[in-house]
Order: C-alpha cells, then structure tokens, then sequence
C-alpha cells in the first residue's frame, strides 16, 4: 500500500504493480449494544461433529484428486495454462452431474460457444444452467432465486463488482469478487469452482489471499505438445494433497487414464543406450515411466547441462557425485535428460534412474531392458532408503518386468511379486553394474 503512485514495488521488486482502488467505508459495530450483545464463544466440547456431505462427480481422476468428490459449501480453485483444458473439464463435470442443478456462469464465452463445446463432448443434460454475466450483484440474484446445487465460475479474473472503481481482473476486483462469491458458497452450502488464469510464470493470477480464502486449490499441469494432462492439488482442507489426476485430451474431451504407467511405457524404444524405467510415485499411485539421457562431447568450452522435467540443480548433483564417486569424466561432455511423456518427477527416488541413463548414454551400452530402478543417491555415492518400495515392486511386476534394483535397507519389508527378482544395493558403483554392466 501506498498513498502515491509508485513505479517499482519495494517488496516485489516487479514495475507497474500498484493498483488505484478509491477507499471503501467499512461498517463498524459498536462494541455495546444489541450486535455485541449476542456474541458469545462456543466451548468445544458442545460443538457437534462434522459429516461433510461429499458426493461423486462421476469422474473418477477428478475425484480422486479433490478426496472422494465435491463437499458442499467448498470452494474449489482451478488454475492451468490457457487452453489447456480447464473450461472443457469443468463442463465435462457439470454434464455428469445429472441429478444436480448445475449452474454455469461464463464471463469468457458466449452461449453458443458452450453449446458447441457440449455438442463436441457428445454429451447433453438438462440440468445444466447457463448464464453469461460478470456482474456479480446480478450473478447473486440469480443464486438466490435459483438455489442450484453446484456453482461453477469460469474464470473469476472477469467477475466484477460495481460498487468497486477497479476494473475487472484488478487485484482488488479479484479479492473483493472471490470473498463474496465464498461468503455466499459457504452461506447456502453450495459447492462452487472457481476457474482462474495463471501467470507467464505458471502461477495463479490475482493476489495470493484468494488461495488463503478458498478450501482446495488445483492446478492443471500439462505440455502443450502432449496429448497428456495432469491435475494436481496444491491445497486441499476436505483431502490429501498427494494425489493426482491424469487425463488424456481427445477431440470429444478429456480422456481418464486408467492405467498411466502402460501408456507412458507405450513408446518406449528397446536396444537403444540412454534409458531407464523408474518407478515414481505421485500420491498414493505407482507409475513407471522412462528417462532419458544423451551425453555427447562439447562443442564449446562450458559444457552444456539441461534437463526436461527433472530438477535442473538435481541433476548437477548427480553429475558430480558420478564424476567423483564413479570416475566418470563429464566435464567435458554435454548432458541432456528427459523424462518421456511430458511428465515432471521431483521426488529423489528417481535418482538411481538418471544416473544409469546418463552411464549408459556415456558408454553406448543399453540398460537391461527388463529391469526398474528406484532409489535415491547421497553425496557419498550410497543408495539411500525410499518410501513405499511396496507399491512400486508390485507396478513393476504387474507390467511384467524381470528385475527391480532397489536400496538393500528396502529388501527387508520387500517381498517377491508375480516372480519378479528384488537386487539391492548399497552403492551407486553397485547399481550402474547391475543395470548397465
């Protein structure tokens, strides 16, 4: 805040940031009298429990990722990338809800654009109410009078109020429409979903208090050039923020992916150098996919290092231990890692699999191709512990892989799955033997 205008925020250090907003008169309730009168603290005991009424979307990933499905009176918070999805799979979600009244307020399209949209979906229901308008003193008549049973809001950055003097999309705007719309959510127990924009650096548009004043926030994830979508909770009061949800794009919608760890395994390439299965784990689901590596020699002093869905530091990291502890020469080579599908790991069990393909790449010896590796390596070149080692080994062998290299502290909480061989190892000498020979 600032009584002038400012060029550059001291705080942010970003240029043009400060919004004019002309001072609203707040109520203010005297502290005796009739109002103050009537508040009275609530001991704990006497509060009575909470069933939460959750019911089902239809929509098995979304669900999953929300914690069983739509909680009444919660507001939910969706972010993506423009054009990735977001107003298809809301509108997918209100045409499943068949047994509710769904309420859809659009202040980016016209009527006709969903209609083709809905048409394109190949999937129509008479629940489903429609209603182009930004302003939110109308948008709340048309609540009140309606009582729908689900609100969907798509997007809350052209939600407008008119006793403000910022425009639409403003921070104060944005705050001031998101308050009220959560106010009136939690008021009649309406579950509402709230579809917003995201900024050039993937986060949500708008002050960082609407995700403080929502109950779950999601963020869907995705490159443009795969067909693949992933929808991940950030914030979640009514479940796990573990879970995920990944859906494939189609020309009749979003696709749910059943089982990911086969179609990212699809177009996997055998014989060739560079290339590991890793069995990660996003939330409480196993998923194998293949990382990639190429190492070729430099063509310029420094070098090169880079890294496509995989953490760029991480990386760097495992290429000095391999250069330490392994004895590899790198300094001289250029280092590109990928993790295939369009997918992003960031937790360590990964580590093992980078590794062994950087190796493999080195040498231009292919990894055994029936073989998984998990497991995360320390600067002293060991192979550290991973959590739930269960779950992967039994991914593993349901996709009908020979071997699984693991941390050998796991092997004694592991047991053999549909005859798959459980090797562990120590250290990361040990493993690249292994894997790559």
């Amino acid at each position: 805040m600032s009584p002038r205008w400012t060029g550059k925020c001291a705080n942010c250090n970003e240029w043009n940031t400060f919004v004019e907003e002309a001072p609203t008169p707040a109520k203010i309730a005297r502290r005796s009298g009739s109002v103050a009168s009537k508040l009275e603290p609530v001991a704990l005991k006497d509060i009575g429990g909470f069933d939460d009424v959750r019911f089902k979307t239809g929509i098995a990933e979304f669900d999953r990722v929300l914690g069983g499905g739509l909680v009444a009176g919660s507001v939910v918070l969706l972010g993506g990338d423009p054009g990735i999805g977001k107003s298809t799979l809301m509108l997918q979600v209100a045409l499943r809800l068949r047994d509710k009244v769904v309420l859809y307020i659009t202040g980016e399209e016209s009527l006709k654009q969903i209609k083709l949209r809905a048409e394109r979906l190949g999937t129509e229901s008479n629940s489903v109410l429609l209603l182009p308008e930004t302003n939110l003193e109308l948008i709340s008549d048309v609540i009140e009078r309606g009582n729908p049973d689900v609100v969907i809001v798509d997007s809350i950055q052209t939600m407008f109020r008119p006793d403000l003097e910022s425009s639409p999309g403003s921070v104060g705007q944005v705050r001031e429409s998101t308050a009220l719309l959560t106010r009136m959510a939690k008021s009649k127990s309406i579950p509402l979903v709230l579809i917003g924009h995201v900024t050039k650096e993937g986060i949500l548009a708008g002050p960082r208090v609407i995700e403080h004043m929502v109950d779950t926030v999601m963020q869907f994830e995705g490159e443009r050039h795969y067909s693949y979508r992933i929808l991940r909770a950030t914030k979640n009061r009514f479940g796990s923020t573990n879970e995920i949800g990944i859906f494939e794009m189609h020309d009749d919608g979003m696709h749910e992916v059943k089982n990911p760890s086969e179609v990212f395994l699809s177009e996997r390439t055998y014989g060739a150098s560079g290339a590991t299965i890793v069995a990660t784990l996003e939330g409480t689901r196993p998923i194998l996919i293949e990382v990639q590596a190429l190492v070729s020699t430099t063509s310029y002093g420094l070098p090169q290092r880079t890294a496509t869905g995989f953490d760029l530091r991480r990386l760097q990291m495992l290429l000095a231990v391999l250069e330490k502890r392994v004895g590899l020469n790198l300094g001289s080579h250029d280092v590109f890692v990928n993790v295939a599908g369009g997918i992003r790991v960031d937790e360590p069990a990964a580590d093992l699999g980078i590794a062994s393909s950087i190796v493999s790449s080195l040498r231009d010896i292919p990894v055994d191709s029936q073989a998984v590796a998990i497991g995360e390596i320390g600067l002293g070149g060991e192979i550290r512990t991973i959590a739930h080692s269960e779950r992967r080994v039994q991914e593993a062998a349901k996709l009908g892989f020979k071997r699984i290299i693991v941390p050998k502290n796991n092997l004694k909480h592991l047991k053999s799955a549909n005859g798959i061989s459980i090797v562990g190892v120590e250290t990361i000498v040990q493993a690249i033997k292994e894997l790559v020979g």
